[in-house]
């Protein structure tokens, strides 16, 4: 559905993407993570139609987004900071939907009012940023998108309103396969949502897999031997870290789990255990294999 081919683009001698390349698949939620900097935004603004790439190609649906109208009928994007018309109530943005996106429909319009219980004849700007956030779901989905591009969108809501929220999306995703690009800071949320992850690192997409293929790349164990196995430990094949907390070793690696796991078992440990990594665990030892400062990661 997405399809961004080598695209590399510079501000004021600063490369923000690097040869860019990544696809999100029709009906799937793509969830897009890296640290401050790293192009998430850069590369949303080029998928919005909104920045033209160097060199390289963005497509939605087999088209070029830059300045197409058409595809840009069928993408709406939700940033953390959304846009509306500073004196527009939620009933008069409404009417401004409908008259930009041809897919808007008044029905769900009507049936999302009750989800979202806001007054529409209530000023935008005098709601609070979760009211805001919620509006501009509200109207974004009733336009009936066939992708919906989300940065940073759960933001200053509550967490029942986030549930909802991600619902009323994973329901679209199902129904009638609309495809969404989600860039977070929140890994823990991504996690229940994603169906493929990429990640980002100085302009460049230096990971791009289903979520399960991405959580398996990277796995934990937890080890004891009766016998002093340190080196044979140190030379494995992909170690990210060693650590030993008493006799028991902990070990994250890279690679083939069952590979791993075979090799372990060949140095007759005591007690062998594979403890499944979340993904923010999963992002950091991606990163940390690149040499990234940490200290720089903000969750």
């Amino acid at each position: 559905m997405i399809k961004v081919c080598n695209v590399t683009k510079h501000f004021d001698g600063f490369e923000a993407l690097s040869s860019l390349s990544m696809h999100v698949r029709k009906g799937t939620i793509y969830g897009l993570i890296g640290p401050n900097g790293a192009g998430k935004t850069t590369i949303i603004n080029h998928i919005n139609g909104v920045t033209r790439p160097e060199c390289g190609t963005v497509t939605v649906g087999g088209e070029s987004v830059y300045e197409n109208e058409k595809i840009k009928q069928t993408v709406l994007s939700i940033a953390d900071d959304w846009f509306y018309f500073a004196g527009y109530s939620v009933k008069q943005m409404a009417a401004f939907y409908k008259d930009i996106y041809e897919r808007f429909d008044t029905e769900r319009y009507e049936k999302l009012k009750e989800v979202f219980d806001i007054d529409e004849k209530k000023q935008i700007r005098k709601m609070s940023k979760g009211q805001k956030k919620q509006v501009a779901f509200w109207l974004s989905l009733s336009a009936m998108p066939e992708v919906l591009i989300l940065d940073e969108p759960l933001d200053g809501l509550d967490p029942v309103m986030r549930k909802q929220v991600l619902n009323l999306v994973i329901a679209d995703v199902a129904d009638r396969e609309l495809t969404v690009l989600v860039s977070s800071h929140n890994l823990r949320e991504l996690e229940d949502i994603c169906d493929w992850v990429g990640i980002i690192h100085k302009g460049a997409l230096i990971a791009e897999k289903p979520l399960d293929d991405l959580r398996g790349s990277v796995c934990k164990y937890q080890a004891s031997f009766e016998a002093d196995v340190e080196q044979e430990l140190n030379a494995l094949n992909g170690v990210l870290s060693i650590s030993k907390t008493g006799s028991v070793y902990s070990l994250i690696v890279k690679g083939d789990a069952d590979c791993v796991h075979e090799t372990l078992a060949s140095l007759s440990p005591i007690l062998l255990e594979r403890i499944s990594l979340t993904l923010e665990e999963v992002f950091i030892y991606e990163l940390g294999g690149l040499g990234y400062d940490f200290k720089n990661i903000i969750f």
